[in-house]
């Protein structure tokens, strides 16, 4: 497998990481998970809104599982639309969380520029001097350090800061104690190391369709939403992802010999769903690459399982895009293309 510089921020996440966490259990990350904890105590939040675009609105998909599972009020609203239709949701007893990756996105920026006064922005952002940095109350900082390409190290990193970030609002935050959150780095880990396991099987299922639709349910409809961005983005192949329940009411309708699907099926409340989905599919004749973190064994051939040492349901979609990420660079490289190089647009995104 020939480096690339998308490869290279494949790479790169494990230590990515680590260093994130480590920043959270000492000096300026404790303090600004100190902030968060204390206005949290005072504050008399209704609800939290969480705001951004691409892979900085996918990512508190997750986060807004785990708050529902502790009775906390959450949302989830794209920037653009909160920027043009919601803004009056922004009024007192709101918590607002503006995630952005760059901390300059245009609808984040143009957001930061009407939230009502007296209103609390905590913003979580890879640059410590962006904009997003400079106006929020708070800043949580994802430590992914320069990236270039399509999202991967800073999607991931931002995983964590906002499981990171709900440990705190649900008193479950115990720096040192947390032993979870080191075998997520280890499961991340495994899964680059063993690449060559499970990559070349998942590629002979997919193949190079025409479209892939990336299914899942809960927690990991983040990383479901965003394989199909860089599915779009880094192989600039047609895509798309949809919950599984959703799938079901109508789209199943295109499950035939050409139909490739990639789910997501962690041990957890939606698990037997995923799984029937899958064998379903291929009732069809479709394909499906199954990411799961189950060892049970599958006898029909076209389901292919790739598994995901992480036991965890809320902490399962940081490594399970890991296999999107080599999927992604192989699909590029075989059709030709530099994986995750922006050609008409930009890294940036500084208009609408």
């Amino acid at each position: 497998m020939l480096m690339n510089k998308f490869l290279k921020e494949i790479f790169e996440q494990p230590q990515v990481l680590e260093n994130t966490l480590n920043y959270y259990l000492q000096g300026e990350g404790q303090t600004e998970l100190d902030k968060v904890s204390s206005i949290w105590k005072k504050g008399k939040f209704n609800e939290i809104i969480f705001t951004g675009m691409g892979s900085s609105f996918f990512a508190p998909h997750t986060a807004n599982c785990i708050l529902s599972n502790w009775g906390i009020a959450s949302k989830i609203i794209n920037a653009g639309e909160l920027l043009h239709y919601h803004l009056p949701l922004l009024k007192s007893g709101t918590l607002i969380i503006c995630i952005s990756q760059s901390g300059e996105s245009y609808e984040v920026v143009k957001i930061l520029e009407k939230i009502p006064s007296g209103l609390i922005c905590i913003g979580i952002t890879n640059e410590e001097k962006s904009t997003l940095a400079r106006k929020s109350a708070i800043t949580l900082l994802s430590r992914a350090g320069r990236e270039e390409m399509t999202s991967t190290k800073s999607y991931v990193s931002t995983l964590l800061v906002l499981s990171i970030f709900t440990s705190v609002l649900t008193k479950r935050w115990k720096p040192g104690s947390m032993p979870e959150l080191n075998s997520l780095m280890e499961a991340v880990r495994k899964m680059i190391d063993n690449k060559e396991e499970w990559l070349a099987p998942a590629m002979d299922v997919l193949g190079h369709p025409p479209f892939v639709q990336i299914i899942g349910r809960g927690p990991s409809y983040s990383s479901v939403l965003q394989g199909a961005l860089m599915i779009m983005e880094a192989a600039r192949n047609p895509a798309a992802g949809i919950y599984g329940g959703e799938f079901r009411h109508g789209p199943m309708e295109m499950s035939n010999k050409k139909f490739r699907a990639i789910i997501f099926a962690p041990l957890g409340a939606t698990y037997s769903q995923g799984i029937k989905l899958a064998e379903d599919i291929t009732k069809f004749g479709g394909r499906v690459v199954l990411i799961t973190n189950s060892l049970a064994a599958f006898s029909n051939p076209d389901i292919y399982p790739i598994r995901i040492p992480c036991q965890d349901e809320f902490l399962f979609p940081i490594p399970a895009i890991v296999p999107l990420q080599f999927i992604v660079n192989q699909w590029a490289v075989d059709e030709g293309h530099e994986p995750g190089n922006f050609t008409m647009g930009a890294k940036v995104t500084t208009t609408e």
